[in-house]
């Protein structure tokens, strides 16, 4: 085995690595220079001969040696002078860097750069670029200034917008060829100032200009716009050409887009409706209802059913309106694990924008569900009450269970409109016995009813109910104060009503009777100051314009309450009793004009007010025009038909003006209807005298034998108070004394009030009259009640508007 086996032996005279350290002198390169004939061969053709078949290899050394062709190489130096090398020049290898110069690859020691050559602003194609920049300026400027609301500007804009664009369009085709007009530029043009027209109402050059789009053929997909001239014709109340240009507009919709399909027809069934042609406007919602239900087109359909009375009809349109998915995922704003991350994530979109959007569209839909129920319950069925029940079935059975109670409760206020209270408390105390937020809201509204017939114990006791079910329910709490402020405890109610504000700061009830507590405990200061917030929120409430101005007149500044008045008068202009009270003012201020002007303008609204007609009576007679006094006496006379000073007034002014016989007809006239008084009978007797009448005598013999039987009356009483003993006795006769007193002077008749009785002359006979004043406690039954606190309750009547709003609020007992 080991005769294969032959070991090298110690010297191998074959080494691979042998000759690599041999040096060939061929390969010296040191001597080249100094050798003549290499350096001769180089300068002359020598160097030109071909190469001989050996190959041998040269390396070139630091010297620049020729071509092999006769050229110079670059950096070679030939006649004494060096050929520059620029094939490393721009690198900065140049000439100048070997004799010593800097490194400078960039030439920045040259300086800067010369200036590019500017462009010739004069130039046409300079000129169309810039003037496109600004018209698009002036289509921004213009959008801008609509979005804020300047709609004048807006327009303003769009018109040096449109003039610029025609200027650069005649530039254009004189430059170039029409086929490079930029016309995307014009329709946005034409489109903006379309659009500024019609929202400043310009209908008529807003449809020329959609017309100009229109009507040109190279704007694609213009036909779109006449859904806007319909909107137009719509704003004219033009139903015929609004359908027409809808119809056009939905026939230049293609079909995939559905959504947009759906508006325009949307658009005619509106239309349809304002024209009044309920079938054809059914016809159109039908359709939409069939290929894309929404809540609009449902709530539309339920009106349109109801205008033509169809009951089968309202009953399905409603059924489809419950049936409208609202396309809102309630799952996904609960956590389902314990996990932080998601925890986080579902407490962060709780109240993003979309959540939002999500409970706005499902308050819009709650409402047409609300409003349409409580429209159609009253006619679907043989009773409303019936029709309220079936709307309530179908409810319960849909996604919107919750707002079968809510359609209880107007069940019950639909009771209380009809004045059928017993049936509304029945219901609302069947409602009482649910879940929290229905028996709170049923307990506000029951007490707000006892609150109005003045049972504020009953009122009391469902308010503390409403309360202990939701403590922070503000229309609960505001009752509560309601019925403490009835009971005289106005420090408790103004507890009460800080409460209601501090869970709800704008619950308007609870401020104004805080307002109302403060003024009964005399801190107007506090007052005056709710009211002001109350202002602030109600701009234009009259009922607070008023009390503000009263309680100015409570702190004696007649200034400020006639300032705030004259707001009430700008409000509500024939309110009688806000201008008899800028009257009393203007009289205080001794003004009498106005105060005049004031009186005359509440007695033509409400000429039945006896303060007003005494005043007034008092004015013409305080300037001697008897005539006109008359007639404001006689009014006074209608009435008060039992009250004597009237028409001696009357008789007065007939005699001052020189009629005596009117004034004779009248004294008499006034005697038969008061046999008994003894100042007519005096101004008879007189008057008789004076025009040498025989009545006189009658007359007297009257006139005494009331006297006479006054003073046997008078003795009586006298006697009867002597006759008396005791301390009771004598606080008895007191009384009886007193009471004689009173009796002898009705016995004369009634004297008129003390503005009558300081007019000149009426302490002469002929102008004596009774000493009953005129009834100061007269409230004008049209005047404002400022001085009850409003009810708030959980559901607000308003026979006006179907929406879903709270009963009672401004409530007040009739």
């Amino acid at each position: 085995m080991m005769q294969n086996v032959h070991l090298a032996p110690e010297t191998d005279e074959d080494d691979l690595y042998s000759g690599y350290n041999d040096y060939n002198p061929i390969y010296d390169i040191e001597e080249l220079e100094n050798d003549a004939a290499f350096q001769q061969a180089v300068r002359t053709s020598h160097g030109r001969r071909p190469p001989v078949s050996e190959k041998k290899f040269f390396l070139i050394s630091k010297t620049s040696l020729a071509s092999s062709i006769g050229r110079p190489m670059t950096g070679a130096i030939q006649d004494g002078v060096t050929r520059p090398m620029t094939a490393v020049r721009a690198a900065g290898f140049t000439k100048a860097a070997l004799r010593g110069s800097a490194f400078d690859p960039l030439s920045q020691s040259r300086g800067p750069a010369s200036p590019l050559e500017a462009k010739k602003k004069d130039s046409p194609e300079e000129k169309i670029k810039q003037l496109e920049k600004e018209v698009n300026e002036l289509v921004e400027e213009s959008c801008i200034a609509n979005s804020c609301g300047d709609l004048k500007l807006a327009l303003e804009k769009a018109k040096d917008a449109g003039r610029k664009e025609r200027v650069l369009v005649r530039q254009r085709e004189q430059v170039t060829t029409p086929e490079n007009i930029n016309l995307d530029l014009t329709y946005s043009v034409l489109f903006n100032l379309a659009s500024q027209y019609s929202v400043n109402e310009m209908y008529a050059e807003a449809l020329n200009t959609y017309q100009v789009i229109v009507k040109n053929k190279m704007f694609s997909n213009a036909g779109i716009l006449k859904m806007n001239m319909g909107n137009i014709y719509l704003k004219q109340r033009n139903y015929s050409k609004a359908i027409k240009f809808y119809r056009m507009a939905l026939d230049q919709v293609p079909s995939v887009n559905k959504q947009m399909r759906i508006k325009i027809m949307q658009n005619i069934g509106v239309t349809f409706i304002q024209a009044g042609q309920y079938s054809d406007a059914i016809n159109s919602y039908e359709h939409i209802m069939s290929m894309a239900p929404n809540l609009k087109a449902g709530y539309n359909l339920t009106i349109c059913y109801f205008a033509v009375g169809d009951r089968e009809k309202m009953k399905k349109a409603f059924q489809k309106l419950i049936t409208v998915p609202l396309e809102i995922d309630e799952d996904k704003y609960i956590s389902p694990s314990d996990d932080p991350h998601t925890n986080l994530v579902t407490e962060a979109i709780k109240n993003d924008h979309l959540r939002q959007m999500e409970r706005e569209r499902k308050a819009m839909a709650e409402k047409y569900i609300m409003t349409s129920a409580k429209l159609i319950a009253p006619v679907i069925e043989t009773s409303f009450a019936a029709g309220y029940d079936w709307c309530v079935e179908v409810v319960k059975a849909s996604q919107y269970v919750e707002l079968a109670n809510d359609l209880e409760i107007n069940k019950a206020v639909t009771y209380l409109r009809q004045k059928d209270y017993n049936q509304a408390v029945e219901i609302l105390k069947v409602l009482e016995k649910k879940d929290s937020r229905v028996k709170s809201a049923a307990a506000t509204n029951l007490s707000a009813l006892y609150y109005m017939g003045k049972d504020f114990a009953q009122a009391s006791s469902y308010a503390d109910i409403a309360v202990n079910s939701d403590r922070y329910n503000p229309a609960a709490l505001t009752n509560k104060g309601n019925t403490v402020f009835a009971n005289g405890d106005y420090e408790k109610a103004a507890e009460f009503y800080k409460e209601a504000l501090r869970n709800d700061s704008s619950c308007t009830e609870a401020l104004y009777n805080i307002g109302l507590t403060y003024e009964k405990l005399n801190r107007l200061d506090e007052a005056l100051d709710c009211f002001l917030k109350l202002h602030a929120i109600l701009r234009n409430s009259a009922e607070v314009l008023y009390q503000i101005a009263n309680i100015y007149e409570l702190m004696e500044n007649p200034s400020q309450a006639i300032e705030w008045l004259m707001q009430v008068v700008s409000v509500i202009p024939t309110d009688p009793q806000v201008l008899s009270k800028l009257g009393e003012l203007y009289d205080r201020e001794g003004d009498k004009s106005q105060a005049f002007q004031y009186y005359y303008e509440s007695y033509r609204y409400f000429p039945c007010n006896i303060e007003v007609i005494e005043w007034l009576g008092a004015y013409y007679i305080d300037t001697q025009f008897w005539e006109k006094a008359i007639q404001y006496f006689e009014r006074a006379s209608l009435i008060q038909p039992t009250q004597v000073k009237w028409q001696l007034m009357v008789a007065s002014c007939f005699r001052r003006s020189g009629n005596y016989q009117k004034a004779l007809d009248t004294y008499k006239d006034t005697h038969r209807k008061f046999p008994e008084n003894v100042e007519c009978l005096r101004f008879l007797v007189r008057l008789c005298t004076d025009l040498g009448l025989k009545d006189a005598q009658e007359y007297a013999r009257k006139l005494k034998r009331l006297e006479k039987m006054k003073e046997i009356r008078e003795q009586r009483i006298k006697s009867g108070r002597d006759g008396s003993g005791g301390s009771r006795g004598k606080r008895e006769g007191s009384a009886s004394g007193d009471s004689g007193q009173n009796y002898s002077a009705s016995s004369k008749g009634e004297r008129l009030s003390a503005r009558l009785r300081a007019l000149p002359g009426t302490n002469e006979p002929y102008e004596s009259s009774s000493n009953k004043e005129i009834d100061a406690s007269y409230v004008d039954p049209l005047g404002p009640q400022i001085e009850r606190p409003k009810t708030a309750a959980k559901k607000r009547i308003d026979e006006d508007d179907f929406a879903d709003e709270e009963l009672g609020d401004d409530l007040l007992p009739e």
